[in-house]
């Protein structure tokens, strides 16, 4: 079938042209405007010779450019790769040359990232543009790049006609996942996967065309581009954007642009929370606030409820994003829960075989249908372990109740056996998060002499604050087997985090766990 994502700008600059798609740092955005820059884009790669199933990446902050970038390269069937803007150069070396990205467009602020190794990328020299990010003390232009509106504005904006057609399965983007050990995978996802995502999202959160949806997650992030912004511009909603994350100014977005839907992680709430602004406003416009992601506590899931958000916890994977969420009628009732699958993925637990196991018993997450990743670029072994028989194994442990609701356990990577025991890390921090000293805490399985393996907490405290093993272990009692106690603490000032907010527990395995990753 002949269609492809960048229909989405332009069907919309049709349909609601001078509608806000973005309301960026409070400057609306509208569909037209969105649709004429992607179109301009388009015009400006087709000249420099970018063609059909070629790559260009961006390393850029959260702006209406990334977006025409986006769809411009949608509608000439080139593949978007959005790099994350916390990456240092070898990390950035790797993903543009393993990916063979003719183009990189960038953030002033931001060269200094990659500035150290521009000699060694694959990019050609012709094709570096820059982006004035409208910071502080940033870089002007350099000699070897071409300003971006300076460039691309002078071309024209007549809807774009691709040299070849654009299939509905044919490769959109390549979003590269945490490298736990070894390199990031880039996960290989094509139109037909993310037009499914959009129609699945949509139905988890009844979208209509005058919702406003505030998500501050990095526009690199499988988040931020396929349940945030791409859903919100097909179904013609006002996504509220703003270049970075910032808990003070978003907790007074809700109020300020009566936000209908939300789309929060775990630690962003953490830090939301702690400002105390979440007090200071009306929640009230808020229909869906979705979210959620490693180890999310209850008490957060009451503290939210306490100040009228009700979080719709869900899972996903930069492989399979969006695959599960809570139905609204369910968020009391199945507290903790992930969910149920969505109307375009089968998902089960299963046991080593693939099989389905029946309720209760702990298995790995497996899904098909057409929101699953077409595979990971350049890694056909990799891509062999991860999709077998149409069946994405997601390297996550759970378990379903009898009414069909799924319960994350943990990452099978992460599960240790102690004294024989399988231990799973994520059920132990879920509960020490709750602890009134924690501010934050991660486990990983550590050597014992006599156990085999035990538990190391790695714990970030709140200011001023101390803790001891043993009300850690008087904390944990009644609430976890005592098998599944920390055998040790360690207190550090904060946790590495991925450009997702998640904690890089390979990183911890290394430091604290005598692990060599390498």
């Amino acid at each position: 079938m002949e269609w492809n994502i960048g229909k989405i700008a332009t069907k919309r600059a049709i349909l609601t042209p001078d509608k806000p798609a973005i309301i960026f740092e409070d400057q609306p955005y509208t569909y037209k405007q969105m649709n004429d820059g992607s179109n301009r884009v388009a015009a400006f790669l087709k000249e420099k010779g970018i063609k059909k199933g070629d790559r260009i990446s961006v390393l850029l902050l959260n702006c209406p450019e990334f977006f025409e970038v986006y769809f411009a390269a949608a509608k000439l069937g080139v593949i978007f790769i959005p790099l994350n803007f916390r990456l240092v150069g070898p990390e950035l070396e790797y993903q543009i040359n393993n990916c063979g990205s003719r183009l990189l467009l960038f953030h002033d602020s931001l060269i200094k990232n990659f500035d150290s190794i521009r000699s060694k990328l694959v990019v050609e020299n012709d094709k570096y543009i820059y982006l004035k990010s409208g910071l502080p003390d940033c870089p002007d232009c350099p000699d070897w790049a071409v300003e971006y509106h300076h460039t691309v504005d002078s071309y024209c904006a007549d809807e774009i006609i691709p040299d070849e057609e654009v299939e509905f399965d044919d490769p959109l983007a390549i979003i590269f996942t945490s490298g736990v050990t070894g390199d990031p995978k880039g996960a290989l996802l094509s139109h037909q996967q993310t037009y499914f995502k959009n129609f699945q999202i949509m139905e988890y959160m009844d979208m209509r065309e005058d919702d406003i949806y505030l998500s501050q997650l990095p526009s690199f992030h499988s988040g931020g581009l396929f349940m945030a912004a791409t859903p919100s511009f097909c179904r013609g909603a006002t996504l509220i954007l703003r270049k970075n994350f910032n808990p003070e100014i978003f907790t007074r977005d809700i109020e300020k642009y009566k936000v209908t839907i939300m789309l929060v992680l775990t630690t962003m709430w953490r830090l939301i929370l702690k400002t105390g602004e979440l007090d200071k406003i009306s929640t009230k416009s808020v229909r869906v606030a979705m979210g959620g992601g490693e180890r999310t506590p209850l008490s957060l899931l009451d503290d939210l409820a306490k100040r009228g958000i009700f979080l719709r916890l869900g899972f996903g994977q930069t492989e399979n994003s969006a695959m599960m969420m809570v139905p609204k009628e369910a968020v009391t009732l199945k507290k903790g829960s992930i969910g149920v699958p969505g109307f375009y993925t089968q998902v089960w637990i299963a046991d080593n075989d693939g099989k389905e196991l029946p309720p209760d018993e702990i298995g790995e997450i497996v899904a098909k249908g057409p929101t699953v990743m077409s595979g990971y670029w350049n890694m056909p072994e990799k891509t062999a372990e991860a999709i077998v028989n149409g069946i994405l194994f997601t390297g996550d442990l759970g378990y379903r109740d009898k009414d069909g609701f799924f319960y994350i356990v943990d990452r099978s990577k992460d599960m240790y056996r102690s004294g024989g025991e399988n231990v799973y890390p994520a059920e132990v921090e879920k509960v020490l998060a709750g602890h009134p000293k924690i501010d934050n805490v991660s486990i990983i399985g550590v050597a014992d002499d006599k156990w085999g393996e035990s538990g190391k907490a790695i714990i970030v405290l709140k200011d001023d604050e101390t803790l001891t093993k043993e009300e850690v272990n008087q904390y944990l009692e009644g609430k976890v087997a005592r098998y599944k106690y920390p055998g040790s603490l360690e207190f550090i000032k904060e946790l590495p985090l991925t450009g997702s907010g998640k904690i890089k527990k390979a990183f911890l395995k290394q430091q604290f766990g005598g692990v060599n990753l390498s």
